[in-house]
């Protein structure tokens, strides 16, 4: 009898088993269901709102082009080079920038060397006297004197000298023939497409240029220290002639710090200004070149006229602040939001010419909370500035959780 109950009550015991084991198996599967369900909701992704979308200053100073002649603009370190008027024209004096430049290519000269030297010849003093006679730039020499390169290059550059370019070209090539002759094949190497020499000193109305090809030159010429330092004296020592004043005007004053001028009646005046400018905590260099001025000893309106331009373009440039506390936009989870912003104030200068920037702004989505300066994208500037900030939080953000979101 007794056996007989407990073969009764196993089964039932296994009956029991089985039923809560597929209850707690269904109660397991069920929340997993619901805990898949329910995990968007308690890790929502963020939104973002972006509200600094473009960058349009308009400036407030046109260029001032000089009324005659043509004229360029050059600020190399900015990637600006403009033009007005520009024409094939004689260029006079400012040849010799092509004289020194291909001189320093041949015998290249630092600051405190002489150079080779040259002793004057009974030929070298015809060339100042028929130079003197027809009034073409030259500094008094005497037969027996030594001139060495630096010399020469000092009086060429500061007082125009047009005898000591004839002896620079025979220094070097042996010939002015064959030293305008390469002189040429430099302007063609560099591009400079509309400039063609007839002679060493740009007496000839041969020799010939444009503003803009003349101011690549000049920037090109510029990168010697020893000719930066050469074209801003405003006058200059010779052994021979003694103390020669420079022909460019404003060298010395305005941040002037040359470089080139020169005149004759059929170029008229011209001049090659360089100005030294800041932007912001750094210092560029800008090109302002005349061509075909009228009017005085044409040298003088030629000054003028540099001058004009080159500050026009300083104060034509435009310039923007991004502050560091600016919102450029919001990142938000419903109802929720916070700013974000570049993580420290940015300037940003540039010129019209080169064009207006372009922004992209890049931010990350999140589904965890938002730190106070948390770096959250990125901020692209595009065009005539090119530029990448990093993007913070300006302050914390956390999502709303699931009971938050149920209400």
């Amino acid at each position: 009898m007794s056996r007989s109950r407990s073969r009764t009550r196993r089964p039932t015991l296994r009956g029991l088993f089985t039923r809560f084991v597929a209850i707690l198996l269904g109660a397991i599967v069920a929340a997993a269901l619901i805990v898949g369900i329910q995990v968007p909701l308690l890790h929502p992704r963020s939104l973002t709102h972006v509200t600094f979308t473009t960058i349009d200053v308009t400036s407030t100073q046109p260029l001032e082009w000089p009324k005659v002649g043509s004229a360029a603009l050059d600020i190399p370190s900015l990637g600006v080079l403009d033009g007005h008027d520009v024409a094939v024209v004689p260029v006079a004096s400012l040849t010799k920038m092509m004289t020194a430049y291909v001189t320093l290519r041949h015998l290249p000269l630092g600051i405190g060397q002489s150079g080779p030297c040259h002793v004057v010849t009974e030929a070298d003093v015809a060339t100042y006297e028929e130079m003197s006679g027809i009034d073409e730039s030259s500094v008094p020499v005497t037969e027996g004197e030594q001139l060495c390169e630096f010399d020469l290059l000092d009086g060429l550059l500061v007082h125009s000298a047009g005898n000591y370019a004839v002896m620079l070209a025979n220094m070097v090539a042996g010939s002015n023939v064959a030293f305008v002759a390469e002189m040429n094949e430099e302007a063609t190497a560099l591009g400079l497409t509309g400039t063609s020499y007839a002679d060493v000193t740009g007496y000839s109305p041969l020799s010939v240029s444009t503003a803009t090809d003349q101011a690549r030159l000049a920037a090109l010429l510029m990168r010697s220290p020893l000719v930066r330092s050469i074209v801003i004296q405003t006058s200059v020592t010779l052994p021979y002639a003694g103390v020669e004043s420079s022909f460019t005007p404003d060298v010395g004053i305005d941040n002037v710090i040359g470089v080139k001028s020169g005149r004759t009646l059929q170029a008229g005046g011209c001049d090659v200004m360089a100005m030294k400018f800041l932007e912001g905590s750094t210092t560029h260099v800008l090109y302002a070149v005349v061509l075909g001025q009228e009017g005085g000893d044409l040298l003088g309106p030629a000054g003028e006229a540099a001058l004009a331009l080159a500050n026009s373009a300083v104060a034509n440039r435009l310039h923007y602040t991004i502050p560091r506390d600016r919102s450029l936009g919001e990142i938000s989870w419903g109802p929720r939001h916070v700013a974000f912003g570049v993580t420290s104030s940015h300037e940003l200068w540039w010129w019209p010419a080169r064009g207006r920037l372009r922004v992209r702004l890049h931010v990350r989505t999140f589904t965890s909370p938002i730190r106070r300066d948390e770096i959250v994208g990125t901020l692209y500037v595009r065009g005539a500035v090119r530029a990448t900030f990093r993007l913070r939080a300006l302050g914390a953000l956390s999502p709303p959780t699931l009971l938050e979101r149920l209400r």
